[in-house]
């Protein structure tokens, strides 16, 4: 199962993801299942204190939840991952701006970065939540590398969209299902 959770900044994107995958940890031990480890791929670079502070912050309130932290900026293609019930995956867009600004590669190249990594994760665990942010919501007049970085980002969010099972956008804390394909194997919009 590959879900797709997206949504502005402030959102509740991550609290939602977080509650998605703890409710599946919670049908695995319902079910009787062998117990491995939530996985938790976090992609922030910590630049500066600031960043630091919230990392260890984050941290602390995942082991809390019961997650296992793994630190990966770039190259998720190539990340060691240990037997695990789920995986995590948080967020796209800094994992899409670290590829594309510190391994200093093009559009194209840092699409198929991002997006084999997914799908190299989803290859590896039962359950892969995938966080990412709606930034195409913003104001227009970004310089030049920042609308590049933008329609990469659209670019990348559309495949996990086609990839995943379920797509789901966070609005103002609440969820709004636009995919699901485990409901009666197809494609729907679910109303509030």
């Amino acid at each position: 199962m590959v879900q797709l959770i997206t949504g502005g900044s402030g959102s509740g994107k991550s609290a939602y993801a977080e509650g998605e995958i703890v409710g599946y940890r919670k049908q695995l031990k319902d079910g009787g299942g062998l117990f491995y480890p939530f996985l938790y791929v976090a992609t922030m670079i910590p630049y500066g204190r600031e960043a630091e502070e919230k990392i260890r912050r984050h941290k602390e309130q995942r082991m809390e939840a019961g997650f296992f932290t793994l630190e990966r900026y770039t190259e998720l293609s190539g990340l060691e991952i240990p037997p695990n019930a789920g995986i995590l995956l948080e967020c796209v867009s800094n994992l899409t701006a670290n590829e594309l600004y510190e391994r200093d590669q093009n559009s194209k190249e840092a699409f198929e970065a991002v997006v084999s990594g997914i799908r190299s994760l989803s290859g590896r665990t039962k359950h892969l939540v995938i966080v990412t942010n709606e930034v195409h919501s913003d104001i227009n007049g970004y310089s030049r590398e920042t609308e590049e970085y933008r329609r990469l980002l659209g670019r990348i969010n559309c495949a996990l969209a086609r990839m995943a099972d379920k797509v789901t956008e966070v609005v103002y804390g609440i969820p709004v299902v636009y995919k699901d394909e485990k409901r009666d194997g197809r494609t729907f919009v679910e109303q509030l």
